[in-house]
């Protein structure tokens, strides 16, 4: 099945279902915008190139963008930002300005989000997160489909996008940045896409497909969560001693993370200590402090000026 009817098959990209592509000018995002005209029709199709204007040839990816879009018969809006003194992750920073700009105009055009990430990009996310944080989150990667964001490439290598674009005569723009080995995600391009591939031609193919299917799994556990608190925030401590030991953890991790408003990966890690705590509280750290009263726990944001320091953060997704 070629690259075109691979991403029909997912139904992401359709005739009738505006969309909006995020379009940086590399590859990805170059393979993308084609594969979406060709599928939902130009007139269904829009753009939105987001100009950091942190990189000498910023203006030149603008330019190229807006070619690109004429060249296919796209309306193209470009959002020009300047990263803020305080901002922190430069990575994670760009990749939130791009996601915001882009929802906020999906939304105003009823259209859904379309990012070029690949199954190249899923393999290095899985990587990034198995080094960088506990848990079989980590494995799950990035969905295809999330409310109005949407990766129609999911199941296609970068490689693949390369030759879409080579054989459609459409040229795109390198990001230098994108070699640059201070970046942790640059570092897994580099080495352990590469050496995973070496062992196995389809080894980018193969995350996509485990990813998938640890996230049908997932769901399946997160209803069996849902029973054990069978829709209450708290539960009886001697119940959760009861419990298997991975559903206990699962149990405490949801109470954490209904608690904290964000992933709380250290929480199951605690608990043995739950379970020895008796009347009191415990910091499980990301903003959650696990409270027992009566023989009962409830988990609680931490009090300020008691958080302790947050997870490592997910992978930032890189340009597209």
């Amino acid at each position: 099945m070629d690259l075109l009817e691979r991403v029909r098959a997912t139904g992401l990209l359709s005739a009738g279902a505006p969309v909006v592509v995020l379009l940086s000018g590399g590859r990805d995002s170059v393979c993308l915008l084609d594969v979406a005209v060709r599928l939902t029709g130009a007139e269904g199709v829009s753009a939105l190139h987001v100009n950091y204007g942190l990189r000498e040839a910023a203006g030149e990816d603008e330019a190229f963008c807006r070619a690109l879009c004429v060249r296919l018969g796209v309306g193209l809006d470009v959002q020009a930002t300047a990263r803020p003194s305080e901002a922190g992750n430069l990575q994670a920073w760009a990749r939130d300005v791009r996601l915001g700009a882009g929802a906020r105009l999906a939304l105003a055009r009823g259209a859904r989000l379309a990012t070029g990430h690949t199954a190249t990009d899923q393999a290095e996310t899985i990587l990034y997160r198995l080094a960088a944080s506990p848990g079989r989150r980590a494995l799950l990667g990035m969905a295809e489909r999330d409310g109005r964001l949407v990766r129609p490439l999911l199941r296609t290598t970068r490689l693949e996008t390369a030759e879409h674009c080579t054989a459609r005569d459409l040229p795109w723009r390198e990001d230098a940045s994108n070699a640059d080995p201070r970046f942790a995600r640059n570092r897994a391009r580099a080495g352990l896409v590469p050496a995973l591939r070496e062992l196995h031609p389809s080894a980018e193919r193969n995350v996509v497909r485990t990813a998938a299917l640890l996230r049908d799994e997932a769901a399946v556990l997160d209803e069996v969560v849902r029973t054990a608190l069978a829709g209450r925030d708290e539960i009886a401590v001697t119940r959760l001693a009861a419990l298997p030991p991975a559903l206990a953890r699962l149990v405490v991790r949801q109470l954490a993370e209904d608690a904290a408003g964000r992933l709380c990966a250290r929480a199951p890690g605690r608990l043995a200590e739950i379970l020895e705590l008796g009347d009191g509280a415990l910091d499980l750290g990301d903003g959650a402090r696990a409270v027992v009263a009566g023989g009962v726990l409830h988990v609680e944001p931490t009090p300020p000026g008691r958080s302790s320091p947050a997870s490592p953060p997910a992978a930032p997704h890189p340009s597209t």
